[in-house]
């Protein structure tokens, strides 16, 4: 929404003139007009007081990068470089740019809005204006390739752990890299590597994306929910969620870089959808009870010939029916 600048204004909710908008924004009275009646078009509620001036009526929640700094950390200031988009084809994409431009700092992009989101294998990851959160971390994590193990089931647990700071306690995980909440999907992380290992090093990019304020979509093939609508009592704010996540992200790659996935294992399960329920996998082959993760994140299903364990990159599992 290019008029964001105007609606931050507006957010403290009393009444601005035409006059002294346009001096803030160093646009024109026409241009500030121009602004507003975009803004009501796209849906957002702003009273038009003949005289006095503007006075925004609907419930906002404005990314900023300010505002998200501010609740990191102190110690993660100078670690991050975080970018706050309006739009952008996909956080991930924007991410991986940003890994080949030699940045310094860990780059975090986050988003208002994605043209091209993208979710596991490909899928469509529909992605509304100002709903939603569409967070990307750039990370680097020793020990090659074989380190990766278990690393979608970690972020996972990360943002399990975020929401939980607001109240959010009963979020379930969806083996190997959804949230729910009940049988209704509450986002998703998306693992990229990127490039080649390079000093015992490779570089992930984590795209994670959770329906925030999301009410309707259309396009959504599956049941969902937003936190919203799981937790209305929570007041939830997107820059809050955002530093949280970001936070928890970077605290628990360090760990699994130095332990690995083990330390994880139990607070996974403790939130596994999966299990004890009937499972057949989506290419057929493997059908049985869901019991678990072993040590290295692979997903087991014990079968009539015993636990048969698959791998994310392998094949899908769902609930029979």
């Amino acid at each position: 929404m290019k008029s964001s600048s105007l609606l931050s204004l507006l957010e403290d909710r009393r009444i601005h003139s035409g006059e002294s908008l346009a001096q803030t924004l160093g646009i024109s009275r026409t241009a500030v007009w121009k602004q507003i009646r975009k803004a009501q078009a796209e849906g957002v509620e702003i009273r038009t007081i003949r005289g006095q001036g503007y006075q925004l009526i609907s419930t906002l929640d404005l990314l900023a990068s300010d505002r998200i700094r501010k609740a990191l950390p102190e110690r993660l200031h100078n670690v991050i470089a975080l970018d706050v988009l309006d739009t952008v084809d996909s956080t991930n994409a924007e991410v991986a740019r940003r890994l080949t431009s030699g940045l310094k700092g860990m780059p975090v992009v986050v988003a208002d809005s994605q043209t091209a989101g993208r979710g596991r294998r490909g899928r469509q990851w529909v992605s509304p204006q100002g709903e939603n959160l569409y967070l990307s971390l750039g990370l680097s994590v020793r020990g090659g390739f074989s380190a990766l193990d278990g690393m979608s089931l970690v972020l996972g647990v990360a943002v399990s752990r975020a929401l939980s700071t607001f109240g959010a306690t009963d979020a379930g995980l969806k083996w190997p890299n959804d949230l729910f909440y009940g049988d209704r999907k509450l986002g998703g992380i998306l693992v990229e590597i990127q490039g080649e290992l390079q000093d015992g090093e490779v570089q992930v990019i984590a795209g994670i994306g959770i329906n925030v304020h999301m009410k309707q979509a259309e396009l959504v093939d599956q049941p969902w929910i937003s936190l919203a609508e799981a937790w209305p009592d929570v007041v939830w704010t997107r820059n809050a969620l955002a530093a949280a996540i970001v936070s928890e992200v970077v605290e628990i790659i360090a760990q699994f870089e130095r332990q690995g996935f083990a330390p994880f294992r139990d607070e996974w399960q403790a939130r596994d959808i999966f299990f004890s329920k009937d499972l057949v996998a989506r290419d057929g082959g493997v059908e049985g009870r869901g019991a678990g993760i072993d040590t290295a994140g692979n997903y087991q299903v014990d079968t009539p010939e015993g636990l048969v364990p698959v791998r994310a990159g392998d094949i899908s599992l769902r609930v029979r029916s």
